[in-house]
Formats: structure tokens, sequence, C-alpha cells
């Protein structure tokens, strides 16, 4: 049966792996969920959007005849694992992650541990400060429950919308960054505390070494239950696992 791989992608990790499946010639189609409005342009055969929960994706499958779904998401992207999960049982399809592992903190950091974005808004509570929100534009809002504060927002694309925070700075930036960037972006802001998710690898982990560097405290929102599946930490080590798993015959 001919393999076609359908990698929902996004992260630095995802594109590493569609530039590998490239260079071997593997039939593979990348997709984007659609939050960004200029996606990096993938090697592959690419499409943007939902698929309309996992009755949707499991079309897609079908339609499609894929037969390997790889979840090269971002970690905090826990509703689409869960579809994807449910609709490989639904299809048959194989499924696995890439999987970036989680950030731990090292000598001098100075870490408050939170389960979710409440617990972070929370933790927030007390006299006004300069907050980096490093966190992407959909949760932002949900910081203006502690209005007091001036927040420094890095986002990927001007937001259509001013934020609904009553006091910010939006910085327009797309990753990977470098300590050093990171480091003068948060003297030229003043900035007093870092609320980020632990996203782990290394595209984003230039502003824990310059929180470490200037002594800030970082409110760091630890990763959602995902479903459990096969995961590989390397694109090399997908290619491994999609040879050793060979396709199945589908049907929803």
């Amino acid at each position: 049966m001919t393999q076609h791989l359908l990698i929902l992608g996004g992260t630095t990790e995802a594109s590493a792996l569609a530039r590998l499946v490239a260079e071997r010639g593997l039939q593979a189609t990348f997709s984007y969920a659609g939050r960004v409005d200029n996606p990096k342009p993938q090697p592959l055969p690419t499409r943007t959007g939902g698929f309309g929960g996992p009755d949707g994706l499991a079309r897609y499958i079908h339609d499609n005849a894929v037969t390997h779904v790889i979840d090269a998401t971002h970690p905090f992207a826990a509703q689409m694992s869960w579809n994807a999960a449910k609709a490989c049982e639904m299809t048959g399809a194989r499924l696995a992650a890439l999987t970036r592992p989680a950030w731990q903190p090292q000598t001098g950091d100075n870490w408050q541990s939170v389960p979710d974005i409440d617990v972070a808004i929370a933790a927030l509570e007390g006299p006004p400060k300069r907050v980096m929100l490093a966190l992407g534009r959909l949760h932002m809002d949900a910081f203006a429950a502690q209005p007091q504060h001036h927040y420094i927002l890095r986002l990927v694309d001007q937001p259509e919308a001013p934020p609904a925070l009553p006091s910010h700075t939006v910085t327009v930036a797309r990753g990977p960054f470098d300590v050093a960037n990171d480091t003068a972006l948060f003297k030229a802001h003043a900035v007093d505390v870092v609320v980020c998710k632990n996203a782990g690898g290394t595209g984003a982990i230039a502003k824990l070494h310059a929180a470490r560097a200037l002594g800030l405290p970082v409110i760091m929102i630890d990763r959602p239950e995902l479903p459990i599946r096969p995961e590989c930490a390397t694109p090399a080590e997908i290619l491994e696992w999609v040879s050793d798993h060979p396709a199945t015959d589908l049907g929803v």
C-alpha cells in the first residue's frame, strides 16, 4: 500500500521533518492550523485550516488515503492532538508524535511552575509590573483580569484588533530568537517578570537564558495532558518509525 504522510505542523521540528521527507521523496502533506497570517513555506504540498474535529479529520484521512499521521504540533495544541488520536482510531491510520523535550529549570533559574493559564493569571496578583507575555495571541486577552500591569507582547503577526489589555506594547517578530536579542528586548522594556508556556525545544529557549542572565522570575505554564501515542524526538526517528510501521488498510 502506498504511504501518504499527513504532518500536523507549525513548529520548528515540523519544518525540519518536512525538509527530510521532501529529500527522501516521500508522499506527504503538511497541514497548518491557520493561526499565523503568513506561515513559513514548506517543500511539500500544504493545506491550511482546521479539519472540523475528529470526524472531519477522519474524513480527510479517508478521502486522501493518508496512511500515517505525524503530530508535530505545538505541545500546547492539545485539542488537535486529541482529535488526531481519535481520527486515527476511527480510520486505522498510524499515529506518532514528534515531541520536543520539556524545558527543565537550571541553576540560576527562578521559575514558578503553574498548571494552566488561569493559575498563571492569578500568580500576577500584586503591585504593577512590566510583564513579558511570551504566549502568542491565543490567551493574551485573558490577562486583562490583572489590569494593573503593563504587558509586553511578542507576536508573529500584528494583531488585527488591539489586545484587550489596557496597558501593553506589541513587538512583532518571528523566531527562532537568540539570547542577545532577547536580553536586549527585556532590558529595553524594563521587564520585571516573564510568563511563558513550557514549549520545549530550541526555537524559543533564548528567553529563558535571558531571564536567567538578568535574574528575572519566570511563571512557567506546565504542558496539558496529551493522548498516549508513540513519540519520537527527531525527524529521523519519525522516518524510522514510519519504515517500521507500514500502512494498513484504511476505512472510516
